[in-house]
């Protein structure tokens, strides 16, 4: 049943990689080596590129949202967890400011992975079946940040 269209979706998806952006050029910055920098450059790279393919998706996506047909504490959770994956800048800022080494600026950045990655794969049953290929494609460069991090952590 579906009670979001792609195009919310996508939108959300960009504000998630905007934030994935500035987390990791500012971990990149607080780190002199230069494989880590590299990386973080990388992924913060990636996640602008993102956003951009997520701003066209939803460009493309339908625009209306279909009628809710499901209990309003669905969509409270929905929003609740996108919550969790949306910081502000000072909360951003304050959690950079907790990462002193790389395995654990890895290890938040596996765990936003994840969350992110849950997410979408949560909200993909409530978007129109015929719309389920975009939020598929987000899933999907989740998953390629989820395993560069991984391999980073695992060289460390």
């Amino acid at each position: 049943m579906a009670i979001l269209s792609a195009s919310e979706v996508l939108e959300f998806a960009v504000k998630v990689e905007e934030n994935g952006e500035r987390f990791y050029r500012s971990v990149a910055d607080r780190f002199q080596e230069t494989a880590p920098r590299e990386m973080f450059n990388f992924l913060a790279a990636e996640e602008k590129k993102h956003r951009e393919t997520f701003t066209k998706l939803s460009h493309g996506a339908r625009q209306e949202t279909p009628r809710p047909s499901y209990p309003d504490e669905y969509e409270a959770y929905l929003q609740a967890y996108a919550d969790t994956l949306i910081f502000t800048d000072s909360a951003l800022k304050k959690e950079v400011e907790r990462i002193t080494t790389v395995k654990e600026a890895c290890e938040f950045g596996i765990r936003k992975e994840l969350d992110s990655i849950l997410y979408y794969q949560e909200i993909k049953n409530f978007v129109p079946e015929n719309e389920r290929d975009s939020i598929d494609a987000i899933i999907a460069e989740e998953r390629h940040h989820f395993i560069k991090l991984t391999e980073l952590k695992r060289e460390l």
